[in-house]
């Protein structure tokens, strides 16, 4: 194969939507209504009605989501939230933004996920909620956790930002707490451009989300909280519209190139597990080696692009320093020998064979 094969290509992901995209955004744009109209309304009933949940909220980015989340609890300042510590600095970064304090826990090495089993040591009179991460795009082992939470009377806030369309037992992940969702433009559901959604089934919950993102209104020139402006627009949700309509295929796609990968790559290489009772959807598929930054150079050599989700753990970024502290060994090493390799909506199972063919020979 002489051709580069990119890690993602928005263009090749997103080319068969284009038609659709423009009537989409023509009707916005002939509608003269650009804010929380009837699009965003419309994708909220649907991406509801696909999580099977009765109310979606959607506002500006999936950060703005975890914030407002954790803003709809009132929590005391300097309250402790759980949060996995190899995640997304974004899911860090919602907490301390809501002048709380985030409390890492190590997650399972074979799943990437934060581990049940560790969480319980970490609360005390100050934890206030639980936030976990379907990380890459597999449920966290949710019996276990929300066992934990029902003991201790704690908040379950689930980071979905990975995770559209991931099951646990047959129940789609944001629906065992408050679910928040990204819609970034690389996400199996994504954008052109940023985006986010807040899923629940308190109503009350729901209407106070609603008036928080809308610089805490309910009734125009009323305001009740002391709100923000994070409101998804009505372009987005139109164009989300369209995409969520084969969000199903896109998954099973995703779903099949990972099976080329699972049934192909050679024990060298240490793969996503598979376990029952989790549909994990592969937003990413990170493997794991020693020799990580050697393999990533030769796939480069061999005209093959990947990532690394993520290079740096949250306790060791710059801005963490004097705000984090601790060792997090298992994190450490994750971040230290994980791959991300080419998945995408774009790719074809031919580019992952290839893939493959190269890897096995390293």
């Amino acid at each position: 194969m002489n051709r580069t094969i990119e890690y993602e290509s928005l263009h090749n992901s997103n080319k068969q939507f284009t038609e659709a995209y423009l009537k989409a955004f023509q009707l916005v744009l002939e509608s003269g209504w650009y804010i929380l109209g009837n699009k965003v309304k419309t994708f909220e009933e649907e991406f509801a009605r696909f999580c099977e949940i009765n109310h979606c909220i959607g506002v500006a980015s999936g950060l703005d989501a975890l914030i407002l989340a954790l803003k709809a609890y009132d929590f005391p300042t300097g309250s402790e939230v759980i949060v996995p510590s190899n995640t997304y600095i974004a899911t860090i970064l919602s907490i301390l933004h809501c002048n709380l304090k985030p409390v890492l826990v190590e997650p399972e090495l074979e799943t990437y996920n934060i581990n049940p089993a560790l969480i319980e040591e970490h609360i005390n009179l100050k934890t206030k909620a639980i936030m976990v991460v379907h990380l890459y795009g597999k449920s966290c082992n949710m019996n276990a956790i929300l066992n934990i939470a029902d003991h201790h009377q704690l908040p379950i806030i689930e980071d979905c930002a990975q995770a559209h369309g991931a099951k646990y037992k047959n129940r789609h992940v944001g629906t065992f707490g408050i679910g928040a969702f990204s819609f970034y433009p690389t996400k199996n559901l994504g954008a052109v451009g940023d985006a986010g959604a807040i899923i629940t089934n308190n109503d009350d919950l729901a209407q106070k989300f609603r008036s928080l993102r809308n610089y805490g209104s309910e009734r125009k020139y009323q305001n009740d909280y002391v709100g923000y402006n994070s409101r998804l627009d009505e372009v987005q949700a139109a164009l989300l519209s369209v995409k969520l309509k084969v969000l199903t295929e896109i998954t099973n796609h995703k779903r099949k190139l990972a099976s080329i990968y699972l049934s192909g790559l050679k024990k060298d290489f240490i793969c996503p597990v598979v376990q029952k009772d989790y549909f994990d959807v592969y937003h990413i598929f990170n493997i794991r080696h020693p020799r990580r930054d050697f393999l990533k150079d030769y796939l480069l050599k061999n005209k093959i692009k990947t990532e690394i989700h993520y290079p740096i753990p949250p306790h060791k970024q710059l801005a963490m320093q004097g705000i984090i502290s601790g060792s997090y060994p298992i994190s450490e090493e994750i971040h230290s020998t994980t791959l991300s390799l080419p998945i995408s909506f774009g790719h074809t199972e031919e580019d992952v064979s290839h893939v493959v063919e190269v890897m096995n020979k390293f």
